[in-house]
């Protein structure tokens, strides 16, 4: 018997007759004609298990709202994960300009849907620019994974050298992408090189660094504050070493720490980049994360970035100002298959969020959010270090994370975190494995939105954790 086709409310074009007039269009009887390039081997031909479809939208909106209250949230429970993606504060304001029509809808920011958003992403420049003290940035990437990964790509057609140089504290996360990308065709393979780092302090291990440099290396990259949460206090001299072996210097940066830190640019990186996941964006699975790069106002730099940028530019009409985007050619949107990078859609939406967080912080507000995050992290390493078995791993000046040691409590981190979920905490993330020398450590990440009784509850946590 033909089994009468379902049509499902909420998927556009499910009508049979839409559907055959679609296909009568393209030339196909079968759907499965649109698939013939995919070899059979790879198709699936039995029938799928699946569960019966949910045809009204109420039903839809009650089944999805039970799944995700199967979810532990940072909602209902207190969170120091971080490693990437933590739980900053998010004002009001931030929500209410990105949920507006003519941002949430108007795809990236091109002619045919713009309704201010040229200017709104020339904006979000324009701060970042003057928070990073460096003159140009494109739109932003997907993440920072992809801004480190595509700077390092920038520094090798620069120079045409063909080795980087990296920390070996580096984000394992951000080190895959970098690595996925820089060893992909057509582009030339790029040898990565992990630098040392001293196990008491965190810091990179000079010696291995000048031992590493030559003639062939393209860059020379850090994390500043790193992955682990200390700050590079060489930085300066890293910077001077890599640039006198005539390479670039890139510096990884969390932009929510330069309102207590000084920018990259100013110890002497010639390119800039990172996440501005922190800058007024909330925690969506791995969703709300958006990558930058900065360099100075040089062609050298400029003819390099692979993204659309947005300038300003006067018109027709005296003291009348436009937006709209710079050098076009040079990206793979306007030069297709000879572009020297690809890209693609970008989180312009993410962007405009990140300015509106900076237009309202100002210089004042991201001193104070960086000084609060600064002493909260210091309060509870200072609290977690006087518990009994407990040690915090690095001696060096952190922002933001730390990393917890519990080897002489006999207990592992995935224990731990077991008992913490029992207080309704997240505890550190899981170092064992990234970094096998540290023994059983967590990183714990404290930021503004944690208030001194969250982190005295921490401390209580992991004391009645370590004891039972």
């Amino acid at each position: 018997m033909h089994k009468k086709p379902i049509v499902y409310p909420y998927i556009p074009n499910s009508v049979p007759e839409i559907k055959e007039a679609m296909m009568k269009e393209v030339g196909v009887t079968d759907p499965m004609q649109l698939y013939e390039e995919i070899p059979e081997h790879l198709k699936y031909h039995k029938e799928m298990q699946l569960p019966k479809p949910i045809l009204d939208e109420y039903s839809i909106r009650r089944h999805t709202e039970e799944l995700l209250g199967k979810n532990k949230t940072c909602g209902e429970h207190l969170s120091f994960l971080g490693a990437g993606c933590a739980q900053h504060f998010v004002p009001a304001v931030c929500d209410e300009i990105n949920g507006r029509g003519e941002f949430l809808t108007a795809y990236v920011g091109e002619s045919m849907g713009d309704h201010g958003k040229w200017q709104a992403l020339f904006e979000y420049c324009s701060l970042m620019g003057e928070l990073m003290d460096m003159d140009i940035l494109s739109i932003p990437m997907y993440d920072g994974g992809q801004a480190a990964a595509s700077s390092l790509r920038m520094a090798n057609r620069i120079n045409d050298r063909k080795k980087v140089l990296v920390p070996a504290t580096m984000s394992p996360d951000i080190f895959l992408i970098v690595q996925n990308y820089l060893n992909s065709v057509p582009a030339p393979e790029i040898q990565i090189v992990k630098i040392g780092f001293d196990a008491n302090t965190g810091l990179m291990d000079l010696n291995d660094l000048k031992n590493n440099l030559s003639t062939d290396v393209s860059a020379v990259f850090i994390e500043n504050p790193s992955y682990l949460g200390f700050i590079e206090t060489q930085a300066e001299e890293i910077g001077k070493l890599a640039r006198e072996a005539g390479a670039e210097f890139v510096v990884y940066t969390d932009p929510i720490s330069l309102g207590v830190m000084e920018a990259p640019a100013n110890y002497g990186a010639t390119i800039a980049c990172g996440d501005f996941h922190t800058l007024g964006l909330h925690l969506g699975a791995g969703g709300c994360q958006g990558g930058f790069i900065a360099t100075h106002d040089d062609m050298k730099y400029i003819s390099e970035f692979k993204d659309l940028m947005f300038g300003l530019t006067d018109t027709m009409q005296e003291g009348e100002w436009g937006f709209g985007e710079v050098l076009f050619d040079r990206t793979s949107y306007g030069s297709r298959d000879k572009g020297k990078e690809f890209t693609g859609t970008s989180t312009g939406l993410w962007a405009i969020t990140a300015g509106v967080y900076l237009s309202l912080m100002g210089p004042q507000g991201m001193q104070e959010v960086g000084t609060t995050i600064m002493q909260n992290c210091q309060y509870a390493a200072k609290k977690i270090s006087e518990l009994p078995g407990l040690k915090v791993q690095l001696s060096s000046p952190g922002f933001k994370e730390f990393v917890v040691n519990f080897d002489m409590t006999g207990k592992s981190v995935a224990q731990i975190n077991k008992h913490l979920l029992e207080f309704k905490i997240f505890g550190g993330k899981d170092l064992s494995i990234e970094f096998p020398q540290f023994g059983q450590s967590a990183l714990y990440c404290v930021t503004e939105v944690h208030q001194h009784k969250d982190l005295d509850k921490l401390v209580y946590a992991l004391q009645g954790a370590v004891s039972c």
